[in-house]
């Protein structure tokens, strides 16, 4: 863990704005603290007379200042992504969150703060990262996960909403009882943004029985939270995703390397493909600021594309035997 009140004021400045003004969450400016964190210690083992062989996670940057930021250089920069990639082993998607980090620092400061007068970012580009597509359950894997539940209402409600609704893990963990409005529930979405999506009859009667049988009345640490822990507090994201390990492994989906934010994957693709729900329809259903972002679930499978070959009138016209 990262302590927030070691970080320099440039930087507790800039989450401020994150929060404030963009209406970034809490475990979003988390990640562009360590971004920025793990940076500047960088620079400082780069710049300043530090002992040798100091360590990254050793460095403290408290006393790093706006000058300190404008001497940074394009070189700089490079030579740490090279240091990312070589020493610590990041990968494409890494360096790419962490050079979003350090662009949206940077345009803050030059852009919007005018504390620096060039930005070192500007000309930085970003690593082209492999398309690949989104694991998810087939619907048969669907319909065995959801019977390996033999007695949880909860854990069968969980993996309910998961797999109709899309919800992301924070999303579902901070429902609470009022979200559920008949036939809908109110979402909490990244940058505290809010939607509603229409609750089949499946998810409707699978938060009923919960409610109705299991859930728990009184003691409760948080008696607005929807899904209750056994401690009787709101549940955690680590709970939910070891109960989604755990039905995966009954249901024996785990070598599939499966995760919570794959069942939302998997709605996404059985709506489209299932349920031909159009594509922009889909992006409002999955909270999905750009359009890009969604139309990953516009894949086909192997045999869809199997078909297709099959269908071309020339597909069983096969060279003559030159001796007949």
């Amino acid at each position: 863990m990262i302590d927030y009140e070691l970080m320099p004021q440039t930087i507790k400045d800039f989450i401020f704005y994150l929060e404030v003004v963009l209406g970034k969450s809490k475990s979003t400016t988390y990640e562009y603290i360590l971004d920025l964190a793990n940076f500047f210690r960088y620079m400082k083992i780069l710049k300043c007379d530090l002992p040798k062989g100091t360590k990254l996670h050793d460095v403290t940057i408290h006393d790093i200042d706006v000058a300190f930021v404008a001497q940074i250089t394009l070189a700089d920069i490079y030579e740490y992504f090279y240091y990312c990639r070589e020493k610590r082993g990041n990968g494409s998607k890494s360096i790419a969150r962490k050079m979003s980090s350090l662009r949206m620092y940077f345009k803050y400061m030059t852009q919007r703060m005018h504390l620096l007068s060039s930005n070192p970012m500007e000309n930085v580009e970003t690593p082209s990262l492999p398309k690949t597509l989104p694991k998810y359950l087939t619907l048969e894997e669907s319909t065995e996960l959801l019977r390996a539940v033999k007695s949880s209402r909860r854990d069968y409600a969980i993996l309910t909403v998961f797999l109709n609704c899309g919800l992301r893990l924070a999303e579902l963990v901070s429902l609470d009882l009022k979200d559920i409005k008949n036939e809908y529930v109110v979402v909490t979405g990244k940058g505290n943004k809010q939607r509603t999506i229409h609750l089949n009859p499946a998810c409707r009667d699978a938060i009923d029985d919960y409610i109705a049988h299991e859930r728990p009345t009184e003691g409760l640490k948080d008696p607005e939270a929807l899904f209750i822990s056994r401690n009787k507090c709101r549940i955690s994201r680590r709970a939910v995703q070891n109960i989604v390990d755990k039905y995966l492994k009954l249901a024996g989906l785990d070598e599939r390397n499966l995760s919570t934010h794959k069942l939302r994957h998997t709605a996404a693709t059985l709506m489209h493909r299932h349920g031909h729900v159009d594509i922009r329809v889909l992006q409002e259903i999955l909270g999905h600021e750009n359009l890009g972002t969604t139309q990953i679930y516009t894949h086909v499978d192997s045999e869809t594309i199997k078909e297709a070959s099959m269908s071309n009138p020339l597909s069983k016209v096969r060279r003559k035997n030159s001796d007949e």
